[in-house]
């Protein structure tokens, strides 16, 4: 039963019908995965048309122990029935918001340039559940400029780690640095729900090591706009300077 509903929602979501054809993706990413490391992450070729997986890194079995044959053959089913019960509806809500502000707020050009982050728990091979951020850039889209093939990259977080469930938007903007569009924690409201868009941009460069007039040329705004913008983050979050800021958010990395 909880199978059917996440495919009845899921197929809402992404419901299209194109043609696919990302051969040649899949054939470089193949190639390229051989020299990557084991690590804590792995990354996937997504298809919503098909509810499966182009490709699966070797890591997802050093990440998760789980079969990487079972993720190929079973696709999304598959990876859907390890999900935590008490994290389905909301990142079902987050994939809904997500896609709904993508296709009514984005022009054609910015969809080609997004970046879109999520998290949610899933069970590995030894039963326990551990934190998963997937960031998902898309490569393809159909005829009605949605999204449907997407390079996803998954890191692997202590499943000790209390997560609330968060969706934002990414845009990749003329100058190569991502501002952020989208962004709701569906989990429930907190302090850091009244950070805005602009302050995760500058939080994201702050703690990069960026200065204050490297964030102003990078983001296009002037270097008293950036100053104003940290010191109403410093007193948002409580925190009395920029090393704890650094510190904040480095330990809490959904949260940006």
């Amino acid at each position: 039963m909880q199978k059917i509903k996440i495919n009845a929602i899921y197929n809402k979501i992404f419901d299209t019908y194109p043609k696919v054809e990302i051969e040649e993706h899949i054939k470089k990413l193949v190639e390229l995965d051989y020299f990557y490391p084991y690590n804590s992450t792995f990354y996937c070729i997504t298809n919503t048309v098909n509810q499966n997986f182009e490709f699966v890194s070797k890591n997802f079995t050093a990440c998760t122990g789980l079969s990487y044959e079972k993720m190929m053959k079973g696709g999304m089913d598959y990876f859907w029935s390890l999900f935590h019960p008490e994290d389905i509806k909301l990142w079902l809500k987050s994939l809904n918001n997500l896609m709904t502000f993508t296709m009514t707020e984005l022009n054609d050009e910015q969809r080609k340039r997004m970046s879109y982050t999520w998290n949610y728990r899933i069970k590995n091979s030894s039963g326990k559940y551990v934190n998963i951020i997937q960031n998902t850039t898309p490569l393809q889209f159909d005829d009605a400029k949605k999204p449907i093939i997407g390079m996803a990259h998954y890191t692997v977080l202590n499943g000790d780690l209390a997560m609330d469930i968060c969706a934002s938007a990414k845009y990749l903007n003329h100058k190569n640095e991502y501002e952020t569009l989208f962004y709701q924690n569906v989990s429930n409201s907190k302090l850091l729900d009244l950070i805005s868009n602009r302050e995760r941009d500058i939080i994201r460069l702050i703690i990069t090591k960026n200065t204050s007039e490297a964030i102003a040329e990078k983001l296009n705004i002037s270097i008293h706009t950036v100053n104003t913008h940290r010191r109403n983050i410093l007193k948002k979050i409580d925190i009395d300077s920029t090393f704890e800021l650094i510190s904040y958010f480095k330990n809490n990395p959904k949260l940006l």
